[in-house]
């Protein structure tokens, strides 16, 4: 994997106003090193101009990438060869889908037949070689707006790997010691933690319904003076004192 780099662009007030801040991660598989090559001096390009920043990882055949993939999953654009060795581009973009990815996904091919296989992994568009400038441009800012405007996230390490994690996602967040488990409808990720820094890190979604417990407003179906019921039927403790805050909290959220 080959990563590149380049340093904070100066935005002017009209790209200030017009796109919030934002680092992109984009991985470039493609198994020709001059078309890589090509594609990001094209994306840091295209980040200069519209005032983002971004890191670029380059990688030579589908096997890298997913090999890098378990360990960093953050990716927010793929751009993928669909004609790769052993592992086409996708192949790599259903084994990405499989574990949740929401990542755009571009595929760049020289055969447009290749156009209707991209639907059920969701990719965004298909770029035909050699890639038109002008056109790469327009694809990567469609792009970015999909990302800009979707849900809140957070980025956690376990073990050993990164997952990006959507807020709405989280159903709750519990306290054991130094560790906190954070409950999802797709699975459990324990992170060594303290739970109020973690709270501080989500959105007004969430509720600290006990020293223990961090519940996700979105996900609450019932509320006693003892207990919260959550999506699932899990029941969880309700500090004393808390009963009409958090009825506040959940109807001021819904």
């Amino acid at each position: 994997m080959e990563i590149l780099g380049h340093p904070e662009n100066r935005k002017n007030a009209l790209q200030e106003n017009l796109f919030p801040n934002r680092t992109f991660l984009v991985a470039i598989c493609e198994d020709e090193e001059q078309e890589r090559q090509a594609l990001a001096a094209l994306v840091y390009k295209w980040a200069r101009q519209w005032g983002y920043t971004c890191e670029v990882r380059l990688f030579a055949c589908g096997e890298e990438f997913l090999f890098a993939y378990e360990d960093d999953k953050a990716y927010d654009i793929l751009l993928l060869d669909m004609e790769m060795g052993e592992t086409s581009g996708l192949q790599v973009a259903r084994r990405v889908r499989e574990h949740g990815s929401r990542a755009e996904i571009l595929f760049v091919t020289s055969h447009f037949e290749f156009a209707g296989e991209g639907y059920e992994v969701d990719a965004l568009h298909y770029l035909v070689k050699p890639v038109e400038e002008g056109k790469l441009m327009e694809v990567l800012s469609k792009a970015a707006g999909r990302l800009l405007t979707e849900p809140p996230s957070i980025v956690i390490t376990c073990e050993g790997e990164t997952v990006k994690l959507y807020e709405q996602d989280i159903r709750y967040v519990e306290s054991f010691g130094h560790y906190i488990v954070i409950h999802t409808g797709d699975g459990n990720y324990k992170i060594k933690e303290n739970i109020s820094a973690f709270a501080e890190k989500l959105g007004n979604a969430f509720f600290r319904t006990h020293r223990s417990y961090l519940v996700s407003l979105q996900h609450i179906i019932r509320i006693s003076r003892t207990s919260i019921t959550i999506q699932g039927g899990t029941e969880l403790p309700l500090a004393r004192g808390n009963y009409d805050a958090v009825n506040r909290a959940f109807i001021s959220y819904n």
